[in-house]
C-alpha cells in the first residue's frame, strides 16, 4: 500500500509494480489522480487502501501525519514505513519516524527509502544509490523491508533500531559532509600559491620595471598555481600513510589507535586525492588554451617582427625545442596515472577490484 500521491508516491508505486508487487494507492481524490499511477496499480480512498494492504508506505509529508489518525483502527497490526525528510537538519526534536510511531502505537513503523530520491526509483537501482538505510523497534518488520527493497533491486541495510532514524533523516540534508575539510585546503593552497604568483609574475614586474602585466592574471597565474596545488595535495594523500607505518613501527604494532588527527586525516585520502586531479586537470585545460590568448599573439608577432629587423633567418633552439616536448609528454603521462588513481578511488570502480589489484595501481 502507498499513501500519498506525489512525486515519490508515484514513483515507489511504478517501482513496486515493475518489481511484481501488487500495489494498491490511497489517495483523498482517487479519481483525479488515477491516471498519474500505473494501470496495473489500484487507486482508490485511503481507508480502502489500507483494508487491502499489511505493508503500507506512509509517502505525505510530517505534518500530514494526523490526517490519518480517522484510519487508525483499520491500521492496527499494519507495517508502516515512513518515507519521509525534514527541510532542516534535527528541525523537530524527534523523528519524523518516532512521531508517526508515537500517533500510531497499535502499528510497527519502519523508517527506510528517505536516502532514495523519486528519479532512483522511477528509473532503476542502476542510475542511483542502491543502498536502502533502515531502521525500527522490531526485527521481523525490518527484514520484511528489506526483501521488498531487495526484490525492487536496492541493497538494505539495517541501522538498528528507531533511534537511529533521526540520524538517517539527517542524511539527505548535509551538503558534502566528507568534503569540508579538502576544499577548506584546497582553496588555502590556492590562495597562497596564486598570492606567491601574483607577486612574483605581476606585482614584482610592475615595481621594478614598471611593466604591466595585469594581463597574466586569468589565465597564466591561476595556471602557476594549479599544478602547485595539485602537486602538494597529491603528497597529502600518501604522508599520512607513512605517518601511520611509523607510528606502528614506533609502538610496534598495528592495533593501537591513532591520534584523532591523523585518523581524520586518512579519511579523507580519497577526497583530497579527487581535488588534486580535479586541480591537474584545470591544469592541463588551461595550459592547451595558453595559445589562444590574444596576448600570445601579440608576442608571437612581436618575435616576428624582432627577428624581421635582426634579419635572423631562424631563432630554433634545439634544446628549448627538446626540454618542451618532454615536458609536454611526461605532463600527459602524469595526467594520465592521477586520472587512473582518481576512477579507482570511486567506490563502484574500488569495489569492483580486489586487493591486489587496487595495491597494484596504487
Amino acid at each position: 500500500g502507498v499513501l500519498g500521491s506525489g512525486d515519490f508516491a508515484r514513483s515507489l508505486a511504478v517501482r513496486l509494480v515493475c518489481s511484481g508487487f501488487r500495489v494498491v494507492v490511497g489517495s483523498r481524490n482517487p479519481k483525479r489522480k488515477a491516471s498519474l499511477f500505473p494501470a496495473a496499480a489500484e487507486v482508490t480512498f485511503q481507508a480502502e487502501a489500507v483494508k487491502k494492504a499489511d505493508v503500507i508506505f506512509v509517502a505525505i509529508f510530517r505534518e500530514h501525519y494526523s490526517t490519518l489518525c480517522d484510519l487508525a483502527d483499520v491500521l492496527v497490526g499494519k507495517i508502516l514505513v515512513d518515507v519521509s525528510n525534514n527541510t532542516e537538519i534535527n528541525h523537530h526534536k524527534e523523528s519524523n519516524a518516532e512521531y508517526l510511531a508515537s500517533l500510531f502505537p497499535a502499528c510497527t513503523v519502519v523508517k527506510a527509502f528517505n536516502v532514495v530520491s523519486a528519479w532512483t526509483l522511477q528509473s532503476g537501482a542502476r542510475d542511483g544509490n542502491k543502498q536502502v538505510l533502515i531502521c525500527s523497534n522490531n526485527q521481523e518488520a525490518k527484514r520484511t523491508v528489506a526483501e521488498i527493497a531487495q526484490v525492487m533491486g536496492f541493497t538494505p541495510v539495517d541501522m538498528g533500531c528507531m533511534s537511529s532514524a533521526c540520524e538517517i533523516e539527517n542524511i539527505p540534508l548535509r551538503l558534502l559532509p566528507a568534503w569540508k575539510i579538502p576544499i577548506f585546503l584546497a582553496l588555502g593552497l590556492f590562495l597562497c600559491f596564486f598570492t606567491y604568483n601574483l607577486i612574483r609574475q605581476v606585482i614584482h614586474p610592475y615595481i621594478r620595471e614598471q611593466k604591466n602585466k595585469l594581463y597574466k592574471i586569468p589565465i597564466e597565474v591561476v595556471n602557476t598555481t594549479l599544478p602547485c596545488v595539485s602537486y602538494v595535495m597529491l603528497s597529502l594523500v600518501y604522508l599520512p600513510g607513512v605517518l601511520a607505518a611509523c607510528s606502528q613501527l614506533y609502538h610496534g604494532t598495528k592495533y593501537r589507535r591513532f591520534p584523532d588527527w591523523l585518523d581524520q586525516w586518512l579519511q579523507h585520502r580519497k577526497q583530497i586525492g579527487l581535488l588534486s586531479f580535479f586541480c591537474a586537470a584545470l591544469h592541463a585545460v588551461y595550459s592547451l588554451c595558453l595559445p589562444m590568448r590574444r596576448s600570445h599573439r601579440y608576442l608571437l608577432i612581436e618575435t616576428a617582427v624582432k627577428q624581421a629587423v635582426e634579419k635572423k633567418m631562424t631563432i630554433w633552439v634545439e634544446e628549448e625545442v627538446w626540454r618542451m616536448e618532454i615536458y609536454i609528454s611526461v605532463g600527459i603521462i602524469a595526467l594520465g596515472l592521477l586520472s587512473l588513481l582518481a576512477i579507482t578511488s570511486l567506490p563502484s570502480i574500488a569495489n569492483s577490484l580486489n586487493w591486489r589489484e587496487f595495491s597494484f595501481i596504487q
